[in-house]
């Protein structure tokens, strides 16, 4: 897949924090300087295991953390050269930004039907539509993600369709704002295969028709390797990895990145034990010093223990490790 000509980002996250907060004081932090940029047209993938804070960010990117007293909300964000605040993410959300959350099935409402739930889709951008114009619109997204018996669908409750296809409802719901980004969180997940080769290949196609930004959630490399034009790796709250598909697949500098693809299972040859990582991501609260990764990772060292690694690399190729594969000087701290 060639990646789009990169200009000025659509969507650039800088050092965005988000933190537990617990009374007067700030708690343990969910995510913590996350700092990546999304290119107009491109699809950027955000990877890592469960726990890393991938769906964190994503919330945050829409704004929704914000919103939650519990939560207190750090760092930067810009969209297309705009510095946004909270007022400012409200006034794009639903128009400029839309999201697909996980398990369609539970975003869904079951007592109304897709119809109605389309139309209050269709109202937050456009709120002048005729009855029957909101109709033909509402059966031209169906179209659009791949279902061609619209009129049942809208009849339809959520109970009464496939997962697969309560996905590609969704993915219409938000593509009813016309937005310049879409947030996709795991949208293939509980999904059977051939289904979530489907929704991939519905994802790539309305990117290429419609000229949006796509930031793909997942825990799994294998969708990244499919879909991706730029794969940034999260682990317990951190960009640890930032790269083009070619690079993060055969040369990957961080250890958790490469532990990642060593986990994905061989297609041919003889069958055999799944390599795992071993050990888990940590708790936000027991954290560990230094950088996180250091228990799991059989390259650590003392450094890895005490110091935590800052970002180094260029932009589009950017790690934090302190002995990243592949390099032979050691990595000097650049903030």
């Amino acid at each position: 897949m060639t990646a789009p000509v990169r200009g000025e980002p659509l969507l650039s996250a800088e050092r965005l924090t988000v933190r537990l907060a617990r009374h007067a004081h700030s708690g343990p932090a969910l995510v913590e300087d996350v700092s990546f940029e999304i290119g107009r047209g491109e699809i950027v993938c955000l990877v890592g295991e469960s726990g890393s804070g991938k769906s964190v960010t994503a919330r945050t990117l829409m704004g929704l953390t914000a919103q939650d007293r519990s939560l207190a909300v750090s760092g930067g964000l810009r969209f297309a050269g705009e510095v946004l605040d909270a007022a400012g993410l409200a006034r794009l959300r639903g128009r400029e930004l839309a999201m697909v959350f996980q398990e369609p099935m539970s975003s869904l409402d079951p007592l109304f039907t897709i119809g109605s739930q389309l139309t209050e889709s269709l109202r937050r951008r456009h709120g002048g539509l005729r009855p029957a114009e909101r109709r033909e619109r509402m059966l031209r997204l169906l179209a659009d993600v791949g279902i061609h018996d619209g009129e049942r669908v809208l009849r339809s409750h959520p109970h009464e369709l496939s997962g697969g296809m309560c996905q590609r409802v969704m993915i219409a719901s938000a593509l009813a704002a016309e937005p310049e980004l879409l947030i996709a969180d795991e949208p293939t997940t509980a999904l059977d295969v051939t289904v979530q080769a489907q929704i991939l290949e519905l994802i790539d196609r309305l990117r290429t028709e419609r000229g949006m930004a796509v930031l793909l959630v997942t825990h799994d490399m294998g969708v990244a390797a499919e879909i991706a034009d730029r794969v940034v790796i999260m682990y317990s709250g951190r960009v640890v990895e930032d790269a083009a598909p070619r690079d993060a697949f055969f040369d990957a500098r961080h250890p958790y990145t490469r532990g990642l693809l060593e986990c994905i299972p061989p297609l041919t040859g003889e069958r055999g034990r799944l390599t795992t990582i071993p050990g888990m991501v940590p708790d936000p609260a027991s954290r560990p010093s230094g950088c996180s990764f250091h228990p799991r990772c059989a390259l650590a060292t003392d450094r890895c223990r005490t110091d935590d690694p800052a970002p180094v690399g260029e932009p589009g190729r950017r790690y934090a490790c302190w002995h990243p594969l592949g390099v032979r000087e050691p990595m000097e701290v650049n903030g």
